[in-house]
């Protein structure tokens, strides 16, 4: 199976997400904020990235855009997964570079089938 980052600040979100991930047999990783997540995301070259944007130090949004615009990261599907809900917050999680945008608390199908559709 995968090996998928989630980026995170919530210890709650980030269970949740990781135990559905697991469920489906994938490897799990986690970062904090938006720096680990990008140092992270660089060392261990995930298949699919979860990013949060509302976070300490780098949001998800500058890691989001660090990530894809880098050569040796661009590869690497980002789904933005955050309680920012506004239409302008997803065209510019998009703008970003992100691959998709989930609204938080993420239903386990939806994530499920977001995080298969884009590792297919």
């Amino acid at each position: 199976m995968a090996t998928i980052l989630i980026v995170d600040d919530s210890a709650t979100m980030m269970e949740g997400h990781k135990r559905i991930l697991e469920k489906q047999g994938h490897t799990v990783h986690s970062a904090e904020d938006g720096e680990q997540g990008v140092a992270k995301a660089m060392e261990l070259l995930p298949d699919l990235i979860l990013m949060d944007v509302v976070m300490p130090n780098m949001n998800g949004f500058q890691a989001t855009r660090k990530i894809t615009k880098n050569e040796s990261t661009k590869h690497i599907p980002v789904v933005i997964v955050t309680s920012k809900d506004q239409e302008t917050d997803i065209m510019w999680g998009k703008r970003q570079g992100a691959s998709d945008y989930l609204i938080k608390p993420a239903d386990e199908n939806q994530l499920k089938e977001t995080v298969e559709r884009l590792l297919a």
